[in-house]
């Protein structure tokens, strides 16, 4: 079936409950085999030897693919269409992140952090298209709540579950528990062929590359990297603000609280996301919110910066769902998986950049909060694009 018929025919409400489990297993996928590796790290590292500067590596360097791969992930969806391109991009994902528990050394250990990347980078716009192919056009914002709450709740699940649970099921090997989070991505890419909907390539190639005369291409890509280089720069360096104000003890109780945050974010998401999703006084509102709770941590100390960095979480989560869901509610089907790869590449490129520049700024200065004084400088400085949205729908887009 074309792609253009398929949006136009939504399935019944009584098969929203498999898309949406379906929507929310692909949502975990963007997270857990990212986030799963700072957990094993220290292990990595017992067995084969790794350096500070590679230790992070694990885990920036996904983030960095993140915006490599958002432009293949568009070219892909414009020539097969956004569920091959997602199932795709997880058997990608799953080579590279099942790939790493088989690696003998560390360049190889890089490459399949590599391609692990890269499949999640395509997963990424591959969802937001999808949505108005599968749902009616008044789900759309719920349909986007329900995979950033599965994507939020990887974030959770791969950092808190990992050592206290699935380690000792797999003999303390952290080989075997890269392969034990991967393969089950397996059954769900083969699973999104089961709703019998948009199964066939697009009736006609379409454009892929960000299309820069649309401001909201630019505009929703700096917001996001403002959301984004908050969230990932705050959890880089918080042990070192910690340890700066002589309160390490405290990591173990604000990561936890930090990283709950975001699943406390989403499930408010779930709720409130088709009163909220394109209102641009939310957008405004959480962007604020996000920089006095970043601004918090910098200028308070001990439970009070616990406070403000689970506000900032919590907050930032809530804006990273509204920007994402921007997409397949302002543009037609065929322009949302461009539009969201666009809008990822800028955004992770700036979410991995900006805390990268703070720190090289810290370094030379022997201050960690000058790091995180970069990424409010920036905030404030793209927070007026937020006033500047047009969030009204195209002409002959359905309401979403």
């Amino acid at each position: 079936m074309p792609e253009h018929q398929a949006a136009t025919t939504p399935p019944p409400p009584a098969k929203l409950l498999p898309v949406a489990v379906l929507l929310w297993l692909a949502g975990v996928y963007l997270r857990v085999p990212v986030l799963v590796a700072p957990a094993l790290a220290p292990f990595i590292s017992e067995e084969l030897g790794l350096s500070q500067t590679l230790t992070g590596a694990l885990t920036t360097l996904p983030i960095l693919m993140l915006a490599a791969g958002a432009m293949p992930g568009s070219l892909a969806i414009s020539r097969i269409g956004p569920r091959n391109t997602l199932a795709l991009a997880m058997v990608i994902m799953v080579i590279g992140s099942a790939g790493r528990g088989l690696v003998p050394d560390i360049s190889t250990l890089m490459i399949a952090s590599a391609v692990m990347g890269f499949g999640v980078a395509m997963m990424q716009p591959a969802l937001p298209a999808l949505l108005p192919r599968w749902l009616e056009p008044h789900h759309l914002a719920l349909g986007s709540a329900i995979y950033m709450n599965g994507m939020l709740m990887g974030e959770f699940i791969g950092a808190g579950i990992t050592l206290p649970v699935l380690m000792p099921m797999v003999d303390n090997s952290w080989r075997a528990a890269m392969i034990a989070w991967s393969l089950p991505a397996l059954l769900v890419a083969a699973a999104l062929y089961l709703p019998k909907r948009d199964r066939g390539r697009p009736s006609r190639k379409t454009a892929w590359l960000p299309d820069w005369s649309n401001p909201l291409t630019l505009r929703i890509g700096l917001l996001l990297g403002l959301s984004g280089s908050m969230f990932f720069g705050l959890n880089a360096y918080m042990g070192n603000l910690l340890e700066q104000q002589g309160r390490l003890d405290l990591l173990p109780e604000t990561l936890f609280w930090y990283n709950a945050a975001q699943v406390i974010a989403s499930l408010i998401m779930l709720k409130m996301a088709r009163a909220w999703v394109g209102r641009r006084t939310l957008i405004i509102t959480m962007a604020v919110l996000s920089i006095a709770g970043t601004a918090g941590t910098v200028l308070l100390e001990g439970w009070w910066f616990i406070v403000s960095a689970t506000l900032m979480s919590c907050v930032a989560g809530i804006l990273l769902i509204l920007l994402v869901a921007l997409p397949p509610l302002l543009v037609s089907p065929e322009e949302t998986g461009r539009l969201s790869a666009g809008n990822f590449l800028i955004g992770y490129t700036l979410a991995f950049s900006i805390p990268m520049l703070g720190g090289l700024l810290a370094d030379w200065t022997g201050d960690t909060r000058h790091a995180i004084a970069t990424i409010i400088a920036y905030a404030v400085l793209v927070l007026p694009l937020a006033f500047t949205l047009d969030l009204k729908r195209k002409k002959g887009h359905p309401k979403g």
